[in-house]
């Protein structure tokens, strides 16, 4: 028996996620979620940042069994855009997805480009006021607390955080003093 060609989907359960070119445009072409992974695809994500009322930002720590920067800080919930989705769309249902973040409009901070040795990709940055409960999504987030931007700026310094988060939304998040 033939193998499967590498972009068809051969666990029903897995996305295919949208490819993305040095335009920042999608392509047209979509490839299931390991391919992009294991081939380190040009795609789209999306990055939220959630404050509080105080000015406070989410930080969380990522679960040791995600596929990219397992067990790494981060100070924004988000993920891949699948096949035919709007980067809106999918910032909504990221955000609500790993904290339980809903009933909230999400303002744009701007568009960046990433690219590593784990990860390749065109960013969608947003962020929210939000002042209800946190509900980590169990799969993606294992702890989570509110710090100030002082506070946040002393654990990017001394702790692993997600390399993509700080380097698209760093000097936004938390400015030179």
């Amino acid at each position: 028996m033939a193998a499967p060609p590498e972009d068809t989907v051969t666990d029903p359960g897995e996305e295919r996620v949208a490819l993305y070119g040095a335009d920042g445009l999608p392509t047209g072409e979509a490839v299931p979620r390991s391919q992009m992974r294991a081939r380190n695809l040009r795609h789209a994500a999306t990055l939220v940042v959630v404050r509080n009322s105080a000015g406070e930002v989410y930080v969380h720590r990522r679960t040791d069994t995600k596929d990219v920067f397992p067990g790494r800080y981060d100070f924004a919930a988000g993920g891949v855009l699948q096949a035919g989705e709007e980067p809106y769309a999918a910032a909504v249902r990221e955000v609500a997805e790993e904290l339980g973040v809903t009933g909230v409009t999400l303002a744009p901070l701007g568009e960046d480009d990433y690219a590593d040795a784990d990860t390749s990709y065109h960013a969608f940055a947003y962020t929210c006021v939000y002042d209800g409960p946190i509900t980590w999504q169990p799969e993606e987030v294992a702890w989570g607390e509110w710090v100030g931007v002082e506070r946040l700026r002393e654990m990017v310094a001394t702790l692993p955080f997600v390399p993509d988060t700080v380097a698209v939304l760093g000097g936004r998040i938390m400015p030179e003093a």
